[in-house]
């Protein structure tokens, strides 16, 4: 019926056992499936309508070690709502894509902290931050 409230159970359930598959899940290890991600673990403030992601291409041969520093800065609140990293390399210049994902890429203090964290791991230049078109 078109009252009833949407049982989320079903969905909230293959998101947990998603994410406890790729809680130790390395990028060069996988490819069944297009991403892995990591989420706080003291929940953070979710996607508001203007979210943003900062963008990362990193070098294929360091995606694993990069990957466990951010997942690891991820874990321990240092950056946004969610990380997550390509599978599958880039062809066109043997990278693979980041994505940092913030709650509110209008909060300048909040871009701010993130930039810094992302400069902390070793990550350098300008870190820009986009509004992500759909959380």
């Amino acid at each position: 019926m078109p009252d009833d409230p949407i049982d989320l159970s079903l969905i909230q359930m293959v998101q947990r056992a998603r994410l406890a598959h790729d809680a130790d899940a390395l990028p060069s290890h996988i490819s069944a499936v297009y991403w892995i991600e990591v989420k706080p673990q003291v929940p953070a403030p979710g996607p508001t309508p203007r979210a943003g992601v900062f963008v990362l291409h990193i070098p294929v041969q360091q995606a694993d070690a990069l990957w466990e520093r951010l997942r690891a800065a991820t874990r321990a609140g240092q950056l946004g709502y969610k990380s997550k990293v390509a599978t599958a390399p880039r062809t066109d210049d043997d990278t693979r894509i980041v994505h940092v994902l913030i709650a509110d890429a209008d909060d300048a203090a909040d871009v701010a902290r993130v930039r810094a964290a992302l400069h902390a791991l070793g990550f350098s230049g300008d870190l820009p931050v986009s509004r992500q078109s759909a959380p």
